[in-house]
C-alpha cells in the first residue's frame, strides 16, 4: 500500500512538472528575442528623425529605465519629469505603441485559445463567434455617440461582446451545441453588428471622428500612447492570470462533456466563467486597439503546433507568441507602404483569412478538435 502511494506521488509530481519542456522554453525565448527586436525596429522610425543606434540608446537609457518619477508620469499620467528630447520622443510617443501591441497581443491570442476550448471547436476566436464585432459596435458606438464615456471602454467593450456571444450561444443552442452552428451563428451575428458598426457612421458629424473610427474598425496601433497603456494593463493583467489559472479546467473540457462531469467538474458553470474571462480578454485588446482581425484564431494554432495541445503550455506559448506576432505585424504594416502607415488589422487579415480557410478544408468536421 505504502509503495502504491509512494508512485502515484512521484507520478502526480511528473505530470505537475512534466508540461514544462525544453521546445516551450525555447520557443518562449524565441517569441521574446523576436518581440524585442520587432520593438526597436518599431521606435527607430517616426517623423523625429533619430538613427537606429540614437533610438536604441534612448530604450536603455538607465536615466529613464530607473527613474521612478518618470514611471510615475506614464503609468499614473503624472507630470513628466526633464528628459532629453529624444528619450521624450521614444518613451513618451513610441515605445507606447509598442506596449500596446504587446498587451493586444497577449490578449487577443489567450482569448481565442480559451474559445477554442470552450466551444471545442477549432475554427472559434473572438472574431468569428461575434465577440470583436459587439465589443466593437459598443466602442465605437462609444466614440461617436457618448465620447463622455471613453475612460470606461474597456467596460463597455466587454458589455458590448458578452451581448454578442449570448446572443450566439441563443442562436447555436438546441439541447446542446455544435462547432457548425456556433460557427455559422457566429457569422450572422458578425455580419448584424457590422452592419449596425456602418450605420453610426450617419450619426458623426467630425470628419476626424469618422476617420478614427475607420482606423479603429480596421484595428490599428498608430496614435497609442501611455492613455491606452493605462486602460488595458490592469484588466489584461487580470483576465491573464484568471486564464493561466484556468488552464487545468481547460484540459478537463477538451475531454467532452461527458467525461468532465464524470469527473467532478459542473460544466456549464466552468464553460461561463472562462467564456466571461476570454471576453475581458478581447475586449481589452478591442478597447484600445480596434477589431484586429483572425489574430486570435490564428495564433493558438501556430502554438498549438510548435508545443503541443496541453493548455498548460499552450497558454504559457500565447502569452509570449501574441505579443511576437502582433508587435511585428505592426512593424510591417508601418513599413508596408514607405510613408504611409497601414491599419495592423489589414496586416493580419491578409494571413488570416487564407488560414481560416485552410483550417476550414483542412477539418471535415469544421474544426472540432
Amino acid at each position: 500500500m505504502g509503495e502504491a502511494q509512494s508512485v502515484n506521488g512521484h507520478g502526480s509530481a511528473r505530470e505537475r512538472e512534466g508540461w514544462v519542456t525544453g521546445t516551450l522554453v525555447l520557443f518562449c525565448l524565441g517569441s521574446t528575442v523576436v518581440t524585442v527586436v520587432a520593438g526597436l525596429i518599431q521606435v527607430s522610425f517616426g517623423e523625429y528623425s533619430m538613427t537606429f543606434v540614437e533610438a536604441w540608446k534612448a530604450v536603455f537609457n538607465p536615466a529613464v529605465v530607473f527613474n521612478l518619477n518618470a514611471w510615475s508620469a506614464f503609468l499614473f499620467g503624472a507630470e513628466l519629469p526633464e528628459m532629453s528630447t529624444g528619450s521624450i520622443v521614444i518613451w513618451n510617443l513610441r515605445l507606447p505603441r509598442v506596449f500596446v501591441g504587446i498587451i493586444t497581443g497577449a490578449t487577443l491570442a489567450i482569448s481565442g485559445a480559451i474559445f477554442q476550448a470552450v466551444t471545442r471547436n477549432e475554427l472559434a476566436s473572438p472574431f468569428v463567434l461575434g465577440v470583436s464585432s459587439g465589443a466593437g459596435f459598443a466602442v465605437l458606438a462609444t466614440l461617436v455617440v457618448f465620447s463622455g464615456l471613453a475612460p470606461f471602454l474597456p467596460l463597455i467593450a466587454a458589455a458590448g461582446g458578452t451581448i454578442a456571444f449570448v446572443i450566439v450561444y441563443t442562436i447555436a443552442w438546441k439541447g446542446g451545441t455544435n462547432p457548425v452552428r456556433l460557427v455559422l451563428a457566429g457569422v450572422i451575428v458578425n455580419m448584424v453588428f457590422q452592419s449596425l458598426q456602418q450605420g453610426l457612421f450617419f450619426f458623426a458629424d467630425d470628419l476626424g471622428v469618422v476617420q478614427t473610427a475607420i482606423a479603429w474598425i480596421t484595428g490599428s496601433l498608430t496614435g497609442t500612447g501611455w492613455g491606452e497603456v493605462r486602460i488595458a494593463v490592469l484588466p489584461a493583467a487580470v483576465a491573464i492570470v484568471i486564464a493561466l489559472a484556468g488552464a487545468r479546467q481547460l484540459n478537463v473540457l477538451m475531454l467532452g462533456e461527458s467525461t468532465a462531469r464524470s469527473l467532478g467538474m459542473r460544466v456549464e458553470r466552468v464553460r461561463f466563467f472562462l467564456s466571461a474571462v476570454a471576453i475581458l480578454a478581447a475586449s481589452v485588446a478591442i478597447a484600445v486597439a480596434g477589431v484586429v482581425s483572425f489574430f486570435g484564431l490564428v495564433v493558438p494554432h501556430i502554438v498549438r503546433n510548435t508545443v503541443g495541445g496541453d493548455y498548460r503550455r499552450l497558454m504559457v506559448g500565447c502569452l509570449f507568441a501574441g505579443p511576437a506576432l502582433m508587435v511585428t505585424a505592426d512593424v510591417g504594416a508601418r513599413l508596408a507602404l514607405g510613408g504611409t502607415q497601414m491599419p495592423v488589422g489589414v496586416v493580419t487579415g491578409l494571413i488570416g483569412g487564407p488560414y481560416f480557410l485552410y483550417l476550414m478544408r483542412k477539418q471535415q468536421s469544421m474544426g472540432e478538435l
